[in-house]
């Protein structure tokens, strides 16, 4: 579970049972800039779970992967949304690996929960 709750202004403090995070906007949305726009936050977690997750199976597998560099950017947002992820992987790789680590890649937990048709329950609850 994760919980945000307002800090000041657009600011929002992020938590789950362990850490803490900001969200905010930019000063000219009137926000203050404090942390990542929830957008930058959507992307942060696609491209962080593309490289967890490969360097997991490249681990098991024992790749010479030494790290994964991942970039994630909205490209348009609406019915046909489209994100664009640039995947660079660190190390002494042949083709047949690169492209395997690829494979991988898209296997990713964020990824396929991102490409599946995602149904968000609200309710109301009150102090």
């Amino acid at each position: 579970m994760v919980k945000s709750s307002r800090n000041s202004g657009l600011s929002y403090q992020i938590q789950d049972e362990n850490h803490t995070l900001i969200s905010d906007v930019p000063q000219d949305l009137g926000g203050t800039n404090l942390g990542m726009t929830p957008h930058r936050l959507l992307e942060a977690a696609l491209a962080a779970c593309t490289s967890i997750t490969v360097q997991m199976y490249a681990d098991r597998k024992k790749i010479n992967l030494e790290s994964v560099d991942t970039e994630v950017h909205t490209l348009s947002e609406g019915a046909q949304s489209k994100l664009s992820r640039k995947i660079l992987f660190r190390g002494g790789l042949n083709d047949e690996e690169k492209n395997r680590l690829l494979e991988i890649a898209n296997k990713c937990p964020i990824h396929r929960l991102l490409i599946s048709q995602i149904e968000i329950l609200t309710e109301m609850t009150s102090a």
